[in-house]
């Protein structure tokens, strides 16, 4: 129990023994610490209740108040305003019961309810950059402040490896001319156990198909084909796809502990990849997944939006899904599995619009059982030309290279002020880190 509700408690009581409503007793921090610690404005209320003088019920409450030890001073003020401070002693013993508590008071009112959150979101083939951090730091802070308010918790990182950007990826390396044997459609398997391509040459790879993609449709239609084919199961496909997942987890996993920041879960996109297929069955059969313009959609538009909002697409015309589709599935499985109240999504507030549609399409269908869906959203993290930073560009400062930064100034500035020079190297590096 907070201090303030059980202020509110007993001077409730107080109100209760005057033959008035227990509820007249709320206590709050006071508006004018300068004149008390906290207090209470009830009596206004239960005298308009009571059709009695305010000032009076205030000094019948403030007498009985005054008998308890807890209080300090019991003041009356204005017309009937109860102004409380707490002796030294109470405010001690409160003290140190919130010492002795691991969560330092938190209610736990959150007991017996469940939340996912899904934060973090980096993509597969990719070095996290710092624009990665306000997701990350911002589900890490929700994620202990739900535990410590009693809520089961599952956090998952929910990585970004399904997408068009596989296809890409996929695409060119078969350009590149390396590992054919991962594109010898006669061929499959065994592959390799070792990687045909490292983190390093990702970084350069990805780039460099993105922006292929973008110069010459012709490339951008071949990278599409590699993902329905990537979707649909090619063994050659999933096999080099299982290199670009491990060899950047290898990474991410660096990165995070770096930033004491873990998760229960780390799923992709492609983890509910069996559920794709017996969803669109299930929305098609219950005609609420339509053609349109050669693709599958849920409308979600309604009478009363302000401003048109697009269809969910599931699968586009040439046969690909997309991140709306696995996304939808993806509520499906957290359900199942967790049974969820809450659901959280923190990611930028440039993806509103999708979860709307995506939240829409959950609740037109009945897939997201009683939880509640929301997404947090923040602001950007721009470079110097004002737009956000884009990592498939190549110009966002990798994260790794920011937190080696800040350690070192770090471990440069205890030095400096000779600090902990009696501890060891590696207690210091761990003090600065």
């Amino acid at each position: 129990m907070t201090l303030v509700s059980e202020l509110s408690r007993i001077v409730g009581e107080a109100f209760a023994a005057e033959g008035l409503s227990s509820r007249f007793g709320q206590v709050q921090v006071s508006d004018r610490p300068d004149l008390a610690q906290f207090q209470c404005n009830g009596a206004l209320a239960a005298a308009k209740a009571s059709k009695s003088n305010p000032r009076e019920i205030a000094g019948r409450i403030a007498a009985r108040l005054r008998t308890q030890n807890l209080f300090a001073k019991v003041e009356i003020a204005g017309p009937g305003f109860l102004n409380l401070d707490l002796t030294d002693v109470a405010l001690d013993s409160r003290t140190a019961a919130l010492a002795n508590d691991p969560l330092l008071g938190a209610p736990g009112s959150g007991a017996g309810r469940t939340v996912v959150l899904d934060f973090g979101g980096p993509n597969i083939a990719k070095p996290m950059a710092v624009h990665h951090l306000r997701s990350t730091i911002i589900g890490d802070c929700l994620q202990r402040l739900y535990r410590a308010n009693g809520w089961r918790v599952i956090s998952d990182v929910h990585l970004g490896d399904w997408g068009l950007q596989m296809g890409q990826l996929i695409s060119e390396v078969e350009l590149d001319g390396r590992a054919p044997i991962y594109f010898d459609v006669n061929y499959i398997g065994p592959y390799p156990d070792e990687s045909p391509v490292s983190m390093d040459e990702l970084e350069v790879l990805y780039p460099r198909a993105s922006a292929a993609c973008k110069a010459d449709p012709a490339r951008l239609e071949a990278a599409r084909r590699a993902t329905v084919e990537l979707q649909a199961g090619r063994p050659g496909y999933r096999a080099l796809w299982r290199h670009f997942v491990s060899v950047t987890e290898v990474g991410l996993t660096r990165e995070f502990g770096s930033l004491g920041v873990t998760f229960d879960l780390w799923n992709g996109e492609s983890s509910v990849d069996a559920l794709i297929r017996p969803m669109l069955d299930d929305l098609k059969a219950r005609g609420l997944a339509e053609m349109s313009e050669g693709a599958l959609v849920v409308p979600v538009a309604r009478d009363d939006d302000k401003k048109p909002l697009p269809p969910l697409i599931l699968v586009k015309s040439e046969g690909g899904v997309l991140y709306g589709t696995t996304d939808l599935a993806t509520i499906i499985a957290r359900v199942r599995e967790y049974d969820p109240d809450l659901i959280l999504y923190v990611v930028d507030h440039r993806q509103h619009g999708h979860f709307e549609q995506v939240f829409r399409a959950a609740g037109k269908a009945g897939l997201s059982g009683k939880a509640q869906l929301e997404h947090v959203g923040y602001g950007t993290m721009n470079g110097a030309d004002g737009k956000p930073f884009k990592t498939r560009a190549g110009g966002a400062m990798k994260l790794h290279d920011l937190i080696g930064m800040a350690t070192a100034q770090a471990e440069k500035r205890l030095a400096e002020q000779g600090i902990a020079r009696d501890f060891s190297e590696a207690e210091r590096s761990e003090i600065a880190r």
